[in-house]
């Protein structure tokens, strides 16, 4: 037993020296890591602690009763139109114009039992012939109500023998990005087709003109053949009435744009009461705000509306808005650029009032402004005009026209050196009188694009002078 302890104590004390021999002879010195400061500074990361399990399973949103609910009120749409084709030498000898049928198709939505649909105009535009299936293949022939090519709405009409399903209309101010939408439509000539995806932004602008849209952008899939349908939220609501994409090859790509369906609402609701779209207009011109447009004007705000000028015996000027004054809220909704603004008016109609809360010099006031009708169009070279009063007739010794009120811009000094100012009267375009501007957006709207632009003009002196422009 003690050979055997002192065996152990031997071989413990062998082992103690074998390692400390080694540390002082044989391994090389390594510098420790020194910091320039006198205490560590701890790295941190932004971090959600709470759990990304938005959803528990039984908490994820229902598809398949919104589906329920909008599939059968959404249907196809078949516009038949005549095109003229090439002409043959039997044509020519015959004195014949040959045609040829043309067929397009799109989707639409029944939002009354009795039989309206809505859908897209750019979906009926030139129809000679309007055939309307239903999700059980009753096919039936419609008819044009009314409609609104600003904002691609159409309303139609088919007699059924029986009630038909229809989609109740949701709010579509209430819809928030990353929200759950369905698309439904009828891509490619199929039955009802639904597809889901989230809203990807609001007041989304495609124009890029003087009249700003205001799309909802989703990601749900959508193709040739949606148009007109449409996009609802969970609860099967709609909230908008699918109109494009955003494709370089014709077909979907990743983002589809949709009229919210309050703005598709009063369009339609303004076709059934009045026949045609009420427009209700604030009389402020000016643009969104951002960095280097608020460098430029010397401002530090770089959200809201700027207004640049305020249109003369407007509800805008009426109440007491001027030049400079940045626009934040309409109604309590976030005006940050051109579309929000846009599509909110679009909501509302001539003598509705609107609560206007805007910054001026950095104080913040609130004012209720009342809307007034349209009394403004732009004609193309000219510029900006507006319904001329009696004394503005008078003044040119002119019975009927409208007034210039800003020249465009590029040709301001062609117009200028030929004596035309604002407040310059315009009586005739292409041949006809005008008396409003109702008068000049009819007639440019049913002009050619190839047709020479005609204008009548009555000069300070009383005299008339006529300008063509090919």
């Amino acid at each position: 037993m003690k050979k055997f302890a002192t065996l152990v104590l031997v071989s413990a004390l062998g082992g103690i020296l074998t390692l400390g021999s080694y540390k002082l002879f044989l391994e090389k010195e390594t510098p420790a890591p020194v910091s320039n400061t006198e205490s560590p500074t701890a790295t941190f990361l932004p971090t959600n602690n709470a759990s990304n399990a938005l959803y528990k399973a039984y908490e994820t949103p229902d598809f398949t009763k919104a589906a329920e609910n909008s599939i059968h009120s959404v249907v196809h749409v078949k516009n038949t139109s005549m095109r003229s084709r090439q002409m043959t030498i039997q044509d020519f000898f015959s004195g014949r114009n040959p045609q040829q049928a043309q067929v397009g198709t799109g989707s639409g939505v029944i939002i009354t039992p009795d039989g309206y649909i809505i859908t897209n105009n750019h979906v009926i535009n030139n129809s000679q012939e309007l055939t309307v299936t239903l999700n059980d293949n009753k096919t039936y022939d419609a008819k044009i109500i009314g409609s609104d090519a600003k904002t691609d709405i159409a309303l139609l009409k088919i007699e059924a023998d029986e009630e038909l399903p229809y989609a109740a209309f949701g709010d579509s101010d209430q819809a928030k990005i990353g929200e759950w939408v369905l698309a439904v439509g009828n891509p490619f000539n199929l039955t009802s087709t639904v597809t889901a995806g989230i809203i990807s932004a609001k007041s989304r602008d495609l124009s890029g003109g003087t009249y700003s849209q205001s799309f909802i952008q989703t990601d749900a899939a959508v193709n040739p053949g949606n148009s007109g349908g449409a996009l609802v939220n969970t609860h099967g609501e709609l909230i908008g009435i699918n109109t494009a994409i955003s494709s370089q090859t014709g077909s979907y790509i990743g983002y589809s744009f949709a009229v919210p369906s309050n703005i598709a609402r009063k369009v339609i609701e303004d076709i059934m009461e009045y026949g045609n779209v009420q427009n209700g207009i604030l009389g402020v011109m000016g643009g969104s705000l951002n960095s280097k447009t608020a460098e430029t004007i010397g401002i530090e705000d770089t959200q809201g509306f700027y207004i640049d000028s305020v249109v003369e015996d407007s509800g805008a000027e009426k109440a007491g808005l001027k030049k400079g004054d940045i626009i934040k809220e309409i109604d309590n909704v976030k005006i940050s650029k051109f579309s929000d603004l846009s599509g909110h008016l679009s909501t509302k109609r001539p003598d509705d009032t609107v609560q206007v809360t805007f910054s001026r010099n950095g104080d913040i006031k609130t004012i209720p402004v009342k809307l007034a009708r349209n009394e403004t169009t732009i004609i193309p070279l000219v510029g900006q005009v507006k319904n001329a009063k009696k004394e503005d007739l008078k003044k040119y010794k002119a019975s009927n026209g409208v007034k210039i009120l800003e020249l465009n811009e590029k040709y301001a000094d062609y117009w200028r050196n030929n004596g035309v100012k604002p407040g310059t009267i315009i009586s005739a375009i292409n041949d006809t009188k005008i008396n409003s501007v109702d008068d000049a957006k009819n007639i440019l709207d049913n002009s050619s694009p190839n047709e020479p632009l005609r204008i009548e003009i009555i000069n300070e002196h009383g005299e008339k002078e006529r300008y063509n422009f090919r």
